[in-house]
């Protein structure tokens, strides 16, 4: 009776240690289950910017163990960036991250999202009209004023500026040119004769840096609103042997933009900081999840390189490669 009575005990100690640990177990397995489903939309997924901004929010999601999908247009398409946002949100998403590229049309959009229960972070551009819960990213108006005064500081408030921008229409190009343009009317001896629209392109650059030169030969500086626009009017300026009495202003820290200024073919810089918008992006959308108060405005760093301060602070940039 005793052997018997000690051998059920057993057995139940047994199953019921076997039944705890297989708890536990699946426990821990749904503990290491994404606790939220994010998507990031960029104007264009094989784009080296855009890459950075990925990188930071893929380190955020890790760290808060969200599943975090990058997709969007390959290359910049505002009709496929919009059939990008649809889809999230038919697919129920628990948070939407991308920018405000077009008033006209984002902002009717994103009110169309959050009004479906999706709330949505704007980086990079911003669509401050509408409804989005906030906005990571820089302070493009201020970028391009910084801008306009450090190259009125370096050309000593003289001569004549052209501008080619990435675009004419998208909201952060628009408040680049117009903080430059700020900038630029309280210098008496400075004007802006020019202003061509890339197209995010580094051929499109080229050609509409060529095009100015053609129309004005006394042209005595350039502002690239987007990475590639630097690296377009230098090109271009090499190959008319102009490079060292036109001044250039470029944006964003592409690794030929760095060699180029390096080699005293670019002055100077804006310096953007992708990874962190990318980081603080992830990171804002889940305290908003969570239901705590978040800043709508989170401006990222904004600032100017140029030859003499590479190496000091080369450590500090986020190269764009």
């Amino acid at each position: 009776m005793f052997l018997s009575f000690l051998f059920s005990a057993t057995a139940f100690v047994y199953f019921f240690m076997k039944t705890l640990t297989e708890d536990v177990a699946k426990s821990e397995i749904r503990s290491d289950k994404p606790s939220y489903r994010l998507v990031i939309i960029p104007e264009e997924m094989n784009n080296d910017y855009w890459r950075l901004v990925e990188e930071g929010a893929r380190k955020a999601a890790e760290e808060l163990n969200i599943s975090l999908q990058y997709t969007g247009p390959v290359t910049a398409n505002v009709d496929d960036h919009i059939k990008t946002i649809q889809k999230a949100v038919a697919s129920n998403v628990d948070g939407i991250i991308t920018q405000g590229l077009i008033e006209d049309d984002f902002t009717p959009l994103i009110d169309q999202v959050i009004q479906k229960g999706i709330p949505v972070i704007t980086v990079d551009t911003d669509a401050p009209d509408s409804r989005r819960m906030s906005y990571i990213g820089t302070d493009n108006y201020n970028a391009g004023y910084l801008a306009g005064q450090e190259l009125a500081k370096d050309t000593n408030g003289q001569g004549k500026i052209a501008i080619i921008t990435g675009h004419f229409n998208t909201a952060n190009q628009v408040l680049r040119v117009r903080g430059f343009k700020d900038a630029i009317e309280k210098e008496k001896d400075l004007e802006i004769v020019a202003i061509e629209e890339s197209k995010i392109s580094l051929i499109q650059a080229a050609e509409m840096t060529f095009k100015i030169m053609n129309e004005h030969s006394d042209i005595t500086a350039f502002f690239g609103t987007s990475a590639l626009d630097g690296v377009g009017i230098a090109s271009v300026l090499n190959s008319l042997d102009k490079n060292k009495n036109i001044y250039i202003m470029a944006f964003d820290t592409l690794p030929e933009t760095l060699q180029l200024m390096e080699e005293g073919r670019i002055n100077a810089t804006v310096i953007q900081h992708p990874y962190d918008m990318g980081y603080n992006s992830v990171k804002v959308m889940v305290d908003l999840i969570h239901g705590e108060k978040i800043e709508e405005l989170n401006f990222t760093d904004t600032g100017i390189l140029r030859k003499h301060e590479l190496i000091k602070n080369l450590n500090e940039v986020q190269v764009i490669d």
